[in-house]
């Protein structure tokens, strides 16, 4: 019960500081300053709120669970976030350039100003919307799973106990981020990352010793009785596998609505570059993560068949630590891995159901006082249609979330090559945004391509813009004649 309680206090005062951050009515003036600080944030913060962005429950809980069930397939994860920064140190400040030139505050609204097309731009907002979804409610999952091990022998009906803090946990998010918006999160970051740091640390450290003798022990026992898992294998999960996920997912981090807000809520482009130079230091602890995984199978093999795969991290912390306090703060920063990025999930989708879904579409003439009350509000919806779709559909949100990578990396083309592509045609985008997304779910029902699905689906994406461009040549040049944004340099 200690390790119950002291997750629920740690947990409930980065909540307040998260209230606190909007605490200025400024916060939510506008949708500018709602949904991206009105982009004043520094580099440090923007470091940490990035970090939030790209390291979060799923990171922790889904990494060692692949780590624990696939073994070295789960590593994938190392090279494709190395990846995925040198392609943000050439797309991010261009798009923050023109985004705070021009207002803008999603990429869906890039799309809309870059190809001169609402259409274009509602697509990239439903893309984003849909497939954040069951993404928010796999961080906030995580939240189930600590109360359950944490809280574990100590209720009468832990699953009753675990459904009731998962709801909580879905209030909680969707209050602080009506009240504060941006802020919240980024404030309650800097208390997330820091624990992630320490805890991380204190369990690369220590897990060898405490259960090993020492690193060499522990490496010897996983060379020695389970080399299967350090090794890949023919079959779903094999090389080819491996690079085509490494590959798609440094392609679409990016592109997930969160990361971009995260981005765009910068001071200036140059903190961008910076942090893409530094940000893979975090790679540094999610090497051990993920083995953090491999080890949990070597200790607790047992637990494989009973479907505790994702929450491996938390029974491992609790067989190798007795302290109810040292276990409290384990806890907690997993749950905060789970509340932090679920806030700026939810923010971002609600901010492009207001901006792109109602305004650019369904009520045109919204003004900006109502588009900024009405992202607000909205994300009470969000985070019910994000609870609901865990309680209808609870085993399918992992294979959800790997559909939404490959579904996110269709808009790369629309944003990331016509930043450098001024002859790049909407129509010919449209098309192949369409059908990279059919493609993906073609893939994984009938098709079942080797190869991760997003990887078949940007194929086609990229092969359908390159046979169609050329039959749009007048539609081209009239958006080169007739758009500001292509014209400026930025």
């Amino acid at each position: 019960m200690t390790a119950l309680v002291t997750t629920a206090i740690v947990v409930l005062l980065v909540v307040l500081v998260g209230f606190f951050a909007g605490r200025n009515s400024a916060s939510r003036s506008s949708i500018e300053e709602w949904s991206v600080g009105g982009r004043h944030f520094g580099g440090l913060l923007i470091w940490f709120l990035i970090g939030a962005d790209v390291y979060t429950a799923y990171t922790f809980l889904g990494l060692t669970g692949y780590g624990y069930s696939l073994g070295a397939a789960a590593f994938f994860a190392v090279p494709y976030v190395v990846l995925a920064y040198p392609i943000a140190y050439y797309i991010l400040p261009r798009v923050w350039e023109y985004s705070a030139k021009h207002h803008l505050t999603t990429l869906a609204d890039y799309a809309r100003e870059r190809f001169q097309s609402r259409t274009l731009g509602v697509l990239v907002a439903l893309t984003g919307i849909i497939f954040l979804i069951p993404y928010i409610d796999l961080q906030l999952s995580g939240i189930t799973g600590v109360v359950n091990v944490a809280g574990k022998g100590n209720f009468a009906n832990p699953q009753a106990v675990g459904t009731t803090a998962l709801i909580v946990s879905f209030i909680l998010v969707a209050l602080y981020t009506f009240f504060s918006g941006i802020r919240a999160p980024a404030w309650t970051a800097l208390i997330k990352d820091v624990l992630v740091w320490v805890i991380m640390v204190i369990m690369v450290v220590s897990v060898p010793f405490i259960l090993f003798g020492s690193w060499g022990n522990m490496f010897h026992t996983a060379i020695t009785q389970f080399p299967k898992t350090l090794t890949l294998h023919p079959g779903p999960h094999d090389s080819w596998w491996f690079t085509t996920a490494a590959l798609i997912s440094a392609l679409s981090l990016f592109m997930w609505p969160h990361s971009s807000t995260g981005a765009l809520t910068s001071r200036n482009a140059d903190n961008l570059r910076r942090n893409a130079v530094f940000l893979p230091f975090y790679n540094i602890l999610l090497f051990f993560i993920t083995f953090l995984g491999i080890v949990g199978y070597m200790v607790l093999p047992h637990l494989k068949g009973a479907g505790y795969a994702n929450v491996i991290l938390l029974h491992l912390i609790q067989h190798t630590y007795h302290n109810g306090v040292l276990q409290g703060l384990m806890y907690a920063t997993v749950a905060l891995a789970s509340l932090v990025p679920a806030s700026i999930m939810v923010l971002a989708a609600s901010n492009l159901f207001a901006t792109n879904v109602l305004r650019d579409w369904l009520i045109p003439g919204m003004s900006d006082a109502t588009r900024t009350l009405t992202a607000r509000w909205f994300v009470f919806v969000i985070t019910f249609l994000a609870l609901l779709f865990g309680v209808l559909y609870p085993t399918q949100l992992i294979s959800l979330q790997l559909e939404g990578v490959s579904g996110m990396v269709q808009i790369l083309p629309a944003i990331g090559l016509s930043l450098f592509w001024k002859r790049l045609s909407t129509s010919a985008v449209t098309l192949g945004l369409l059908v990279g997304i059919l493609m993906v779910f073609l893939n994984h029902f009938v098709l079942k391509l080797p190869g991760y699905d997003g990887f078949w689906g940007l194929l086609v994406n990229v092969i359908v813009i390159l046979l169609l461009n050329g039959l749009f040549r007048r539609e081209t040049e009239r958006n080169l004649a007739t758009n500001k944004l292509l014209n400026e340099d930025v």
